[in-house]
């Protein structure tokens, strides 16, 4: 039965080469921008380099201060002092990745200014997020302990500062008139992941503000728990101690929080002290998908409804014939389902197309997009919902037209 359904679907869609056309436009169009916009979240929000422990780690990056009577809130990003007094005595925490928010230096080669973005971070950074070597290593207790001017580098301003040298370990790097010298070279990290990419990454005792004692500052961290199961624990201990912090000037409420890696970045796009704004981004983007995909579907319904109509006389003929409305709406909720694989198809040749020019582009720096199973997955719900809500209100219809009525329109 389905063999001779695809069969008369293929016939059709050849029959009919402009609905077909307008229909495969629509479907392929829109499923490649939902996998280009899918393959870019999967990027964000799943595990990637350096990043790879997301499951026993929570991301602390904001401090609020808020006077309930007044009103006023303080927000910031969190103070060294901050992780090294009260965060590191945590029992749970078993190693704590800090590191500052990126700043800009400037240094000259062949009298071309280069911007280069670093950042200050402590000796287990190196330790909770595994960044590739291709060159040296990282700079450990002895050399932050003793303020060395120590410098790792990514692979990305070793090539924009030293051209095609071998190697650059033991060289020197001048950034804002100070010379650091080199130990290491990493794989560039994706401009997405904006906490741990940089282009060089310093020793935090050579900055100058990493001894200030107020909490809130210009660091945030990683922390990271001895397994998957301590992180609620973890969780739990670290809000104990933000209830007992010293309460600042003028204000009566402190609000800081470890959060999940997806959470910590809602709090930050859409949330506050007291919300991680989770519930809100994902009702938005959930909204933003259904209008998406709703608008080329009721689109995709009223071209079904109108080929459909198109062919009254042949479905006539067929009902006269003995032909049940069940297996009419049968045979067209396959030829929709047809029409919306090969729509899907085309999309993903189409997406890998996009992918490849966006990955040439470099539009985000060092951001390489893919198409994986995660990607495809969705990819297949999307062409299922097209398929089967654009086909079936239409089949519907065509299953109550009368067989008197039908048969005159030939």
């Amino acid at each position: 039965m389905l063999k001779n359904y695809f069969k008369i679907a293929l016939a059709v869609l050849k029959r009919r080469k402009f609905f077909t056309f307008i229909s495969l436009f629509g479907i392929s169009f829109t499923l490649t921008i939902l996998m280009v916009a899918t393959a870019f979240m999967d990027k964000i929000l799943s595990p990637d380099y350096p990043d790879y422990k997301r499951t026993r780690s929570l991301y602390v990056s904001t401090m609020e201060y808020k006077n309930t009577k007044e009103g006023w809130i303080n927000r910031s990003d969190v103070s060294f002092y901050f992780f090294e007094h009260y965060v590191s005595t945590l029992k749970t925490v078993q190693k704590m990745a800090i590191s500052s928010n990126a700043k800009a230096s400037n240094a000259y080669v062949n009298n071309k200014k280069l911007v280069i973005e670093y950042k200050y971070t402590n000796a287990d950074y190196w330790n909770v997020l595994e960044y590739r070597f291709l060159e040296g290593k990282a700079f450990q207790k002895r050399e932050i302990d003793n303020a060395e001017l120590v410098a790792v580098i990514s692979e990305e301003t070793k090539k924009a500062y030293f051209g095609d040298a071998k190697t650059v370990i033991g060289k020197y790097i001048s950034a804002d008139n100070i010379n650091y010298r080199v130990i290491g070279v990493v794989e560039n990290v994706s401009k997405t992941l904006h906490n741990f990419s940089g282009d060089m990454y310093l020793p935090y005792t050579i900055s100058k503000d990493y001894k200030n004692i107020d909490l809130m500052g210009s660091y945030n961290a990683v922390l990271l728990a001895k397994n998957d199961a301590d992180v609620p624990k973890m969780k739990k201990e670290f809000d104990q101690m933000v209830k007992k912090l010293p309460l600042p000037k003028d204000f009566d409420k402190i609000y800081c929080n470890a959060d999940p890696f997806f959470a910590n970045i809602t709090r930050r796009i859409a949330g506050d002290g007291t919300s991680n704004g989770l519930t809100k981004v994902v009702s938005i983007v959930s909204l933003f998908i259904l209008l998406f995909l709703l608008l080329p579907t009721i689109n995709l319904v009223n071209i079904n409804i109108t080929r459909i109509m198109e062919r009254s006389s042949e479905i006539g003929v067929r009902k006269a014939f003995g032909a049940s409305s069940k297996t009419l709406v049968y045979q067209f909720i396959v030829e929709n389902l047809i029409l919306t694989f090969l729509g899907g198809i085309i999309g993903i040749i189409l997406s890998l197309i996009v992918i490849h020019l966006i990955n040439g582009a470099n539009l985000i720096s060092n951001m390489r997009l893919s198409m994986n199973f995660t990607v495809l997955f969705y990819s297949l719900i999307a062409c299922i919902f097209f398929g089967l809500f654009s086909g079936v209100y239409p089949a519907w219809r065509m299953s109550k037209l009368n067989v008197v009525k039908a048969l005159k329109a030939q």
